[in-house]
């Protein structure tokens, strides 16, 4: 019978037998219609990518002042729907390895100064333009130009100019940064018609689906775009569909009744509850995200470096483990980087929970009023439940700690990276560089804790330009001691990515960069019925 079921089974899949006709036939070898169904999805999956059909995913994350500019991406939302219609010039294998992308090519003078890409031909926009080295060059312009508000725009420093040599599009740095290549895989670096200077908000890209809906906070719909230069790999589905669902029990929900194929953001808690949906898997996987209590150094009362030690000594990171993640996720060290990254020094000594270095600490500050820590369900999940954590093991340290509640739609417009404390997360970077440069150099627009330390940022220039290894990895670790101790991020811990897909999906592999194949599902994936 096995022969039997298995062959009727691929024949449906090829279309050779009705779905009906073959529920029909496996009822008569006596299989249930839930076993039968699974076989289906499996054969479906094994069978390979299958064009068709509507790829929806509920997302929390999306905001009423989302639009679609790239530079702005600050959500899930925004970067999943962005990876659908746009696309960069290179991209992170799931083994951390660089993937040449729009750009086919590229390598550096001996320096590391000048980096040359040479980009791929035969593509074009979804306005039907075709992509040149002109469009790259202006994209890149538009980032890194004075006026710019680009997330990008730390990694981006350091130019010295940008140029088109025919087919190539070379860039000449004021000093050598040997990860170039990895700077040009940052999400916010969409390439546009024009570099999008003409309408930035257009949503014109060269990715497999293009815009056709845009309804920030609600939806974010794309259709396959039939001039896609590699539809043999991505653009499956006809449509995918983005469904913005803040709430978390909302999202299972849709889940559990199929209106949704996949979701992002499972909270650790319910991973065993919905383990037992029939037809919904788990998938997870570790990296270098982590959650973030950001406090602002140059506002009173955390520009006292002893009121930020304080608050990190008073954080139980093993409770917020065990609690907050279930397990799914590891401690965190006040350092934006882990082992995840390869020139990470696993030397450093750990900080525990300790309530009588944080009344020391506390009492030299000289302060003693509540501290204010504002968030919200859509900082990170659990987020609500971990400053509850926070402020009851700060409580043991004598340190009154005072929780806002926020509500999720303008969070991360309105209260993050304004808020002198507040509650974030992010996905990590490719290189210790690109996240030291985002987040930590003093001139970064995302520089959320207000870190403005010259010695810090003249340290990062010349870890970028040091070409030994063992000398760049000892230089990171200065850094880290330096964020660690005198920064203001409070880093309890670092996450696993938890998604939970339906059965129906084929393709679907976890990258350790980001929550649903760092933002590819959508664009990768495929109905297997």
């Amino acid at each position: 019978m096995s022969n039997e079921i298995e062959f009727l089974s691929h024949q449906a899949v090829r279309g050779r037998m009705s779905r009906r006709d073959f529920l029909g036939r496996a009822a008569a070898l006596g299989l249930t219609a839930a076993f039968a169904n699974s076989l289906l999805g499996s054969a479906a999956r094994a069978a390979g990518p299958i064009k068709g059909g509507l790829l929806k995913a509920g997302l929390v994350g999306g905001d009423s002042t989302d639009d679609l500019n790239p530079a702005g991406i600050n959500n899930q939302v925004r970067g999943a729907f962005t990876r659908c219609w746009g696309e960069k010039l290179t991209d992170v294998a799931p083994d951390g390895s660089l993937i040449p992308w729009l750009a086919e090519d590229y390598g550096s003078s001996p320096d590391a100064k000048t980096w040359t890409f040479k980009i791929r031909k035969g593509v074009t926009f979804h306005n039907g333009k075709e992509l040149d080295a002109n469009d790259v060059l202006a994209t890149i312009e538009r980032h890194a130009g004075p006026e710019s508000k680009s997330g990008a725009l730390g990694v981006l420093r350091g130019i010295d100019t940008l140029k088109v040599d025919g087919g190539n599009f070379v860039i000449t740095l004021k000093e050598a940064n040997a990860d170039l290549p990895f700077v040009m895989s940052d999400y916010h670096l969409v390439i546009q018609p024009n570099g999008g200077k003409d309408d930035p908000l257009a949503g014109i890209g060269t990715g497999p689906y293009k815009v056709v809906a845009h309804e920030p906070g609600v939806r974010e719909v794309g259709e396959r775009y039939d001039g896609y230069w590699d539809l043999a790999s991505r653009g499956h589905a006809d449509q995918v569909e983005i469904v913005v669902i803040n709430d978390a029990t909302a999202r299972m929900a849709s889940l559990q009744s199929g209106q949704i194929h996949m979701m992002n953001r499972v909270e650790p808690k319910v991973v065993e509850l919905i383990k037992r949906i029939p037809g919904v898997t788990i998938q997870n996987v570790a990296g270098s995200a982590h959650y973030v209590l950001a406090a602002q150094c140059n506002t009173a009362p955390f520009d006292n470096n002893d009121l930020r030690l304080a608050l990190k000594y008073a954080i139980d990171r093993q409770e917020m483990v065990d609690k907050i993640l279930s397990g799914y996720g590891s401690l965190g060290n006040d350092i934006p980087v882990n082992a995840a990254y390869p020139l990470f020094s696993d030397d450093i000594e750990q900080r525990a929970f300790d309530p009588d270095k944080a009344a020391f600490h506390f009492k030299k500050s000289g302060h003693s009023d509540p501290i204010l820590l504002r968030t919200s369900d859509v900082a990170f999940p659990g987020a609500v439940d971990a400053a509850q954590l926070f402020q009851q093991s700060a409580a043991k340290a004598g340190i009154p700690i005072e929780i806002r509640r926020e509500p999720g739609d303008g969070y991360w417009s309105s209260v993050w990276n304004k808020a002198p404390f507040s509650a974030s997360y992010w996905t990590g970077r490719p290189t210790q560089d690109q996240q030291y440069s985002t987040a930590y150099l003093s001139t970064a627009d995302w520089n959320e804790t207000r870190f403005f330390r010259p010695d810090f940022d003249k340290l990062l220039i010349a870890a970028r330009a040091e070409l030994d290894e063992a000398k760049r990895r000892a230089m990171y670790r200065d850094m880290a001691m330096i964020v660690r101790d005198e920064g203001g991020a409070i880093i309890p811990v670092f996450n696993d990515w938890i998604d939970a897909v339906s059965e129906k999906i084929g393709g679907f592999t976890p990258h350790p960069a980001g929550e649903l194949m760092g933002g590819l599902a959508l664009a990768s994936c495929w109905l297997a019925e």
